[in-house]
């Protein structure tokens, strides 16, 4: 039988445990850890998953602060703007959500960042870390996932060790970060892409299979090895019927909820199908989205102890 990996409900348990430590550090510093968000510009999307951030804050007594600014922002001002965030006493990690609008230089933007305030784990120096097993910030995203593997398998007396995962995409958002993770934890790691010959049958080598590539519905069960576990990292608004039909037949709810809302928010993974073989699989939506933030305020919760343990 397939294990449905809940990640709203693993998201529950990482914001409770970060919660208890916030108390910890209060009575401990006299203070709470702060994480801040840069937001510039109006993209929906954006703004809604900031708006989560700060809710996300709230909710484990952590100082939220948002940074809204218009999407004419030059170039210096964001720069002035990071600078400030990284001289605040208030804030110990901090994010500037992206996308930017197009004439702000993102990798400009992310450097600029202090590493050690750098709760995305997006600058040189924390991928650098990461890959050399030094103390850094891994990428939200990545690090969750991480987390819902260690459950899932220490819940079956198991662990990563000596596990090969193929993971299909290779951002340096979600793949590449991921890839690092698996190789420290011991797994034996296969990253795939658009270029790779074959992609299913390197697919069927996995027992653990990462879908981060964007394309909804790519992975279907001629990738998948039966008894594998599936994460899919995608998120993909489809507004396509024929697509909707394909990945859910039969399904009058996804029908009527295209109709309503003009799309439908499916992964990368063909979830009905592959869930059919798979040992263990995440939803879309409800699977892998909710951990992004628990683990942004994991981030920023390290990223207070350590400012506090220099001094």
């Amino acid at each position: 039988m397939t294990t449905l990996l809940d990640g709203k409900a693993f998201a529950a348990r990482i914001r409770a445990e970060v919660a208890e430590e916030v108390k910890t550090f209060r009575a401990q510093y006299g203070r709470v850890p702060g994480l801040a968000a840069v937001l510039v510009g109006g993209d929906p999307a954006s703004r809604l998953y900031v708006a989560g951030k700060v809710k996300a804050c709230d909710e484990v007594g952590m100082v939220s602060k948002k940074v809204d600014r218009p999407a004419d922002l030059t170039r210096e001002g964001l720069f002035q703007l990071v600078d400030d965030l990284n001289h605040d006493p208030e804030i110990d990690g901090f994010i500037v959500q992206l996308p930017l609008p197009a004439h702000l230089p993102e990798r400009d933007i992310l450097e600029r960042i202090d590493p050690d305030k750098d709760a995305d784990g997006f600058h040189p120096s924390n991928v650098g870390r990461l890959w050399l097993d030094r103390p850094g910030f891994a990428p939200a995203t990545p690090f969750g996932v991480i987390r819902l593997l260690k459950d899932h398998l220490h819940s079956l007396g198991d662990s990563l060790a000596g596990k090969s995962a193929v993971i299909v995409g290779r951002s340096s958002i979600v793949g590449k970060p991921m890839a690092a993770l698996l190789v420290r934890e011991s797994a034996t790691v296969t990253i795939a892409h658009s270029k790779t010959k074959d992609l299913p049958e390197v697919c069927r080598r996995a027992d653990i299979l990462v879908a981060a590539v964007g394309r909804p519905g790519l992975i279907g069960p001629e990738h998948v090895r039966p008894g594998a576990i599936v994460i899919d990292v995608g998120i993909n608004r489809v507004a396509d019927r024929a697509t909707v039909e394909r990945l859910f037949p039969n399904d009058e709810k996804k029908l009527a909820a295209l109709a309503k809302n003009g799309s439908v928010v499916v992964g990368d993974v063909d979830f009905n199908r592959v869930a059919e073989i798979a040992g263990a699989i995440t939803p879309v939506p409800g699977g892998v989205g909710p951990l992004t933030i628990a683990m942004l305020l994991a981030n920023t919760l390290e990223a207070a102890k350590r400012r506090e343990a220099r001094g």
